[in-house]
């Protein structure tokens, strides 16, 4: 009988994913390593949940691809009242409502408002090159808002900034709730025809939106399946269902 190890299977799936998998162990706990990694994976989680937006840099970026911005800011004061009161951040301060009432305009096709959320990591790495590939993508008779730079925000603060801006939509891209794996991944939502009163079952959620998940193309491609299908059935959330990639497969089996 040869006294050589049988090759782990565990290791062959684990180059495929940042999951928690074959972490081995040594007697009936887990190897130091692992130990290790999994405090460095908390800490950026904890992390990402802290450090505040650098707004101004962002500005900056998104300004450089010929976007304006304006920057507003919800009623929670500082994070730790964000962090405690989640209704603070659903909504705008009363000078930033001021703010956006004085820079109205004509109503807009699509609003696109971005929110520092639980990371700020995950808006600095990935909404100045996600909205790139979204203006590509735009089509031409679309009428697009300023970007909206919303601090200490949560995802139904957009509501009342695209009630106020009189927008058809709104999207909203924030930092997600860090992960042991993920400490900067972005979400998207998208609300059709949005009100005060509107809830999470309005809304279409794309999560996940990092190069190590949904890719920067990938998920403009279907946020904007998504807004087209919004404009065409007139509803958004939990009516409207993402087939964007049934479509794909679909065109991709007709025979010519």
């Amino acid at each position: 009988m040869s006294d050589a190890l049988s090759p782990d299977p565990w290791q062959q799936l684990r180059r495929h994913t940042r999951a928690r998998i074959a972490l081995g162990r040594v007697g009936s706990s887990l190897p130091t390593k692992e130990v290790l990694d999994f405090g460095l994976a908390h800490a950026m989680a904890r992390d990402a949940v802290h450090l505040p937006l650098d707004v101004a840099k962002l500005a900056t970026q998104i300004e450089a691809q010929g976007l304006p911005t304006v920057q507003v800011h919800s009623r929670a004061a500082d994070r730790h009242s964000y962090l405690l009161r989640p209704d603070q951040g659903r909504r705008l301060s009363a000078d930033s409502l001021q703010t956006l009432q004085a820079s109205m305009a004509a109503p807009v096709d699509l609003l696109v408002v971005v929110g520092d959320g639980l990371s700020s990591l995950a808006v600095e790495r990935h909404v100045p090159p996600l909205l790139e590939q979204l203006v590509q993508r735009l089509p031409e008779h679309w009428t697009l808002g300023p970007v909206v730079i919303a601090g200490q925000a949560r995802v139904a603060i957009a509501d009342e900034i695209a009630v106020t801006l009189k927008a058809r939509m709104v999207v909203m891209l924030i930092g997600e709730r860090p992960g042991l794996s993920s400490p900067d991944s972005l979400g998207i939502y998208l609300t059709y025809a949005p009100t005060l009163a509107c809830s999470d079952a309005d809304r279409n959620c794309i999560s996940n939106v990092r190069p190590e998940g949904l890719d920067y193309a990938a998920a403009a491609h279907k946020l904007l399946w998504l807004a087209r299908e919004a404009v065409r059935l007139k509803v958004s959330g939990v009516a409207l269902k993402d087939e964007s990639d049934m479509k794909e497969v679909a065109g991709s089996l007709q025979i010519k």
